[in-house]
């Protein structure tokens, strides 16, 4: 890694698509317009960065470090692969993102914000979410499988199927029309 880290500078409209970044230590820093699209940004270190209309789709991460809460806002990170990333106190935050097919597999993400985002068939198989929220979150064939899941917040959350013989969902919150997603194996009828 660099000696040198990156302190609180702007990237502003640039394109990393398809570029491997050198590995250095990115503090405070806030990239805006910027495009990642199948850029590898493994071995990372990204402290208290935002990122705001910024396209990480097939993004790879592999060892990457989100600390101190990075926040994606409004930002495509279609397949991104979260569960490559290092758990080494991993902080972030969504809000208005695109995490459609991101894998989360058998990560640890506690406490984690998602706040108006389309997280269509992102996985979250064997991981640990809790204490996150999902606010205004559209979970459409979003898989929980062995997935721990208590004290989240899903009160708001729409099109989720979530089976709780399958999963830890202790204290999880969830609004009465949103119970249909908790018993959608069985085949009832609700009116």
């Amino acid at each position: 890694m660099n000696d040198h880290p990156i302190i609180e500078e702007n990237f502003q409209d640039k394109n990393f698509s398809s570029q491997k970044l050198p590995n250095v230590e990115y503090d405070n820093c806030s990239f805006t317009n910027c495009n990642f699209t199948e850029a590898d940004i493994s071995v990372i270190t990204f402290l208290e960065c935002t990122f705001t209309d910024c396209n990480f789709t097939k993004v790879m991460m592999k060892q990457t470090a989100f600390r101190d809460e990075c926040i994606f806002e409004n930002c495509k990170l279609l397949g991104a692969d979260f569960s490559s990333c290092n758990n080494f106190m991993f902080s972030i935050a969504f809000k208005g993102c695109k995490l459609d097919y991101a894998s989360f597999y058998g990560f640890q993400l506690k406490n984690t914000r998602f706040v108006d985002c389309k997280l269509v068939e992102a996985d979250f198989t064997d991981a640990i979410v809790t204490g996150s929220s999902f606010e205004n979150c559209d979970l459409s064939n979003a898989v929980f499988e062995q997935t721990n899941a208590e004290k989240v917040d899903f009160s708001t959350a729409v099109n989720f199927d979530i089976d709780p013989t399958r999963n830890k969902l202790k204290k999880a919150k969830f609004s009465e029309a949103g119970l249909i997603g908790l018993l959608r194996k069985y085949d009832l009828v609700l009116k």
